[in-house]
This record gives C-alpha cells, sequence and structure tokens, in this order.
C-alpha cells in the first residue's frame, strides 16, 4: 500500500476529540495535511489541535453538534473559509446507546441515526462543491456490525448499514466525476462505544459475546491509517469500496 501523502491538503474530521477520531486527525497531521477538527467535546478538541499543531500542521478547532443539521454545512463553510479548499471529509463521530430494544427512547434512538447517518450526508452535499474542485476524497467510518448484526445495539447497526450503503450509492451517482466515496468498517476498538457495551445490564452474554472478535479488539491506528490512506490520492483506485478491518469476525 503506498504511503499517504496529503501535503498541501485540507481534511475535515468530524468526531476528533478522542479515539480514532483524534487518531485520524493526526495521521493526517502526519501525512502533511492542514486539519479543521469537529466534535461536541470543545475541551478535548482543543487538546487534539494542539496535538496537531505539535506536528507542524495547521488545525481548526470547531466544536459542533452534528446532531443539528443545520452545523454540518456551517462546519465545512467554516473549513474552507479558514483553509480555503477542502480535500478530505472523514466522518468518523458517532453514537452507539445499547439498549433492550423495548426500553429504547426515542431521543436515544433519534440521536443515533441523527449523528451516525443524517450528518455524514449533510456534510457531504455541503461538501461536494470543494472536494469535486479539489478532486477529493469521502471516507465514512462504518463498522463491521453494519454487514454482522450485534444485539442490543439495532439503531446502531441500522445506522451503520445504512452508511455503507449509502456510501456506495453517492460513489455510482459521481461515478463519472473526480471525487471518491468508500467507507471502513472497524470491528471492536478500545472507545469510549465500546465500554458502552459494558453498562447494559441484563443483557444475554452469549449473545454480547458474538461480536467479540478471536483475535482481539481492533488497534486504533490500524483503522486510521487505512481512513487517511482512503483519504489520499494513494487511494486513486478506491471508489465505492467498503474495507473491512475485524481481526476476522465478519469471516464466518
Amino acid at each position: 500500500m503506498q504511503a499517504a501523502n496529503m501535503h498541501g491538503k485540507v481534511a475535515l474530521v468530524t468526531g476528533a476529540a478522542a479515539g480514532l477520531g483524534r487518531a485520524t486527525a493526526l495521521k493526517c497531521a502526519q501525512a502533511g495535511a492542514s486539519v479543521c477538527l469537529a466534535d461536541i467535546d470543545a475541551d478535548g478538541l482543543a487538546k487534539v489541535a494542539e496535538e496537531v499543531r505539535g506536528l507542524g500542521a495547521r488545525a481548526l478547532a470547531r466544536p459542533t453538534d452534528l446532531a443539528v443539521a443545520e452545523n454540518c454545512p456551517a462546519l465545512v463553510e467554516a473549513a474552507v473559509a479558514e483553509f480555503g479548499r477542502l480535500d478530505a471529509l472523514c466522518n468518523v463521530a458517532a453514537v452507539m446507546i445499547p439498549a433492550h430494544t423495548p426500553e429504547m427512547p426515542v431521543a436515544a434512538f433519534q440521536a443515533t441515526l441523527a449523528v451516525n447517518l443524517a450528518a455524514p450526508f449533510y456534510l457531504v452535499q455541503a461538501a461536494i462543491p470543494h472536494l469535486l474542485a479539489a478532486h477529493g476524497a469521502v471516507v465514512n467510518v462504518a463498522s463491521a456490525v453494519g454487514e454482522v448484526a450485534q444485539a442490543y445495539t439495532a439503531a446502531y447497526c441500522a445506522s451503520k448499514a445504512g452508511l455503507i450503503h449509502m456510501t456506495r450509492s453517492l460513489a455510482m451517482e459521481y461515478m463519472h466525476q473526480p471525487v471518491r466515496f468508500n467507507a471502513v468498517a472497524p470491528g471492536g476498538m478500545m472507545t469510549a462505544l465500546a465500554r458502552n457495551m459494558l453498562t447494559l445490564e441484563g443483557g444475554d452474554p452469549s449473545l454480547m459475546a458474538r461480536c467479540s472478535p478471536l483475535r482481539g479488539l481492533v488497534e486504533l491506528d490500524d483503522v486510521a491509517d487505512m481512513i487517511v490512506f482512503l483519504a489520499s490520492d494513494a487511494a486513486r483506485g478506491y471508489h465505492g469500496g467498503c474495507i473491512v478491518i475485524d481481526k476476522g469476525l465478519s469471516a464466518g
């Protein structure tokens, strides 16, 4: 795999205050990109912005609640206003609220779909003119459970399955235009989302264990490396793909 080179390019990374979003932002900076960082956690975002600058890259920290649709185009325009262009949109932010289905609050279901599925769409809508001009790329972070279902996370699984298919649909729509759409589907990683599963009471352990990879958790840096590769020109042959990184979870 050719190394990602993003010198002179601009990436917008959501969910950048922690976990995979932070790892992706730092990898973008290491590859030479200026980075617009978005997250609802303003304090965490400020710390990551300093880390990005410490790597010699420019950073814009933009605290944003992606569950509010109107914030998505404003975020894209802020990135373009700051850096003058946009080359890569990395939709990493996610919400997972485990629950027994009869007990899933309406607000929790709606927030899951708003952040995981609607926000990437609205961000893509706003970013497309800029990405076409830059011959850029969109990388949507889905999940292995978008393909292999997981108990007690119906909303999350539905949102990630939808995100995978939305990525493919966008790839078809823009088949003859200079922008690429791909997805990454990681297995379980040591993030706040994974730790949320431990808070569920009364779950059947045998069902929850079905999505535990036998080879252990996926490394954040491995997924971040793939995201940045797909966001860069090195991945010019990738369009409409969903790259699974799950240590064999979905193999059988």
